[in-house]
């Protein structure tokens, strides 16, 4: 009597945990359940956009739903990211682009569209340093060629914009160094580069994929790489530390951001797919492509991390007075 009594309880809690889990997934409809929208708060041919099409292609493959990449420039990726902020959270629309429109620009702009808080990290993708070159007729060849050169004149150097990674490092080399620098924003990393191949301006510190191909065929002078390691693209120049600036040492964070309100079981099946997405050969041989190192940090380590950059950020910023202006 007591097993038979047993065995029912048992069937009752089988049969009870079905229905409750039949009844949990019937109330949680199944993600994408329609094409997702993929903002890249950036200009087209940029190294966010290009890693936001290559990840975006073996999503739509294995998740069996388009996930269209749409571009949203403007105010240093303002723009991109509150239209991402303003949307319905339910993972039908997220960020893919850098960390900068969280840890530099709340510190540059006196009025956020959105506040940082109002979307969290899916996952930090992947990270890169910034090359710094400049333009051959300027005669510099080495770093301490830029010094003892910028002692005597203003240097002009070209970013992807107000509050992007090359304003920012502008503003160390500035701020860290007796060099005398002018900022020339302009819109996007590939106006930036072209600037400095038409000699509109004196150099760049900008993303290393769209100043390689112009240091290799001699069109831009390369001095230094600002990431902690030597690029895997061009191993001969040296780091910022290795060459005793340390506190210049500055990395760009490839990220996907989503409305802060997503369900966390959303999150959770995206942070799976984007990090086996990028595990994937073609996917790494992009990453390699772009001198990009893969990350796949998640959660409070993702949310830590971009803490800690805003603060060492907005340290910089009220340090050298830099404005969005």
């Amino acid at each position: 009597m007591t097993l038979s009594r047993r065995t029912t309880l048992a069937a009752l809690a089988v049969s009870l945990g079905c229905t409750l889990g039949a009844t949990a997934t019937h109330a949680q409809p199944a993600y994408p359940s329609q094409p997702v929208k993929l903002v890249n708060n950036f200009p087209p041919g940029g190294p966010s956009d290009i890693l936001a099409r290559s990840v975006a292609a073996v999503l739509a493959d294995t998740l069996k739903q388009p996930f269209v990449v749409e571009n949203k420039a403007g105010a240093a990726g303002n723009i991109g990211a509150d239209t991402v902020a303003k949307s319905t959270a339910d993972g039908h629309t997220l960020l893919f682009g850098i960390d900068t429109t969280f840890t530099i620009n709340p510190h540059l702009y006196a009025r956020m569209p959105f506040q940082p808080g109002d979307l969290k990290p899916v996952v930090i993708m992947a990270s890169s340093g910034l090359l710094l070159g400049v333009h051959p007729s300027t005669g510099i060849k080495t770093f301490g060629d830029l010094l003892t050169q910028g002692r005597s004149k203003n240097l002009n150097f070209s970013s992807a914009g107000n509050g992007s990674p090359g304003h920012l490092a502008a503003a160390m080399l500035g701020n860290s160094t007796p060099i005398k620098t002018t900022h020339i924003p302009y819109r996007g990393n590939t106006p930036a580069v072209t600037a400095v191949l038409a000699g509109e301006v004196d150099g760049g510190i900008l993303a290393t994929p769209g100043m390689l191909p112009h240091v290799q065929v001699g069109r831009i002078t390369a001095l230094a790489v600002t990431s902690a390691q030597r690029s895997r693209l061009a191993p001969q120049l040296p780091t910022v530390a290795e060459l005793g600036l340390k506190s210049l040492e500055q990395e760009v964070l490839y990220l996907v951001m989503a409305p802060a309100a997503t369900p966390d079981a959303v999150v959770q099946l995206l942070q799976r797919h984007i990090t086996d997405a990028l595990k994937r050969p073609e996917v790494q041989a992009r990453l390699n492509s772009l001198d990009l190192f893969y990350e796949g940090t998640t959660g409070a380590a993702a949310t830590q991390r971009l803490a800690d950059m805003s603060a060492r950020y907005g340290a910089v910023v009220r340090a050298t007075g830099m404005t969005a202006q």
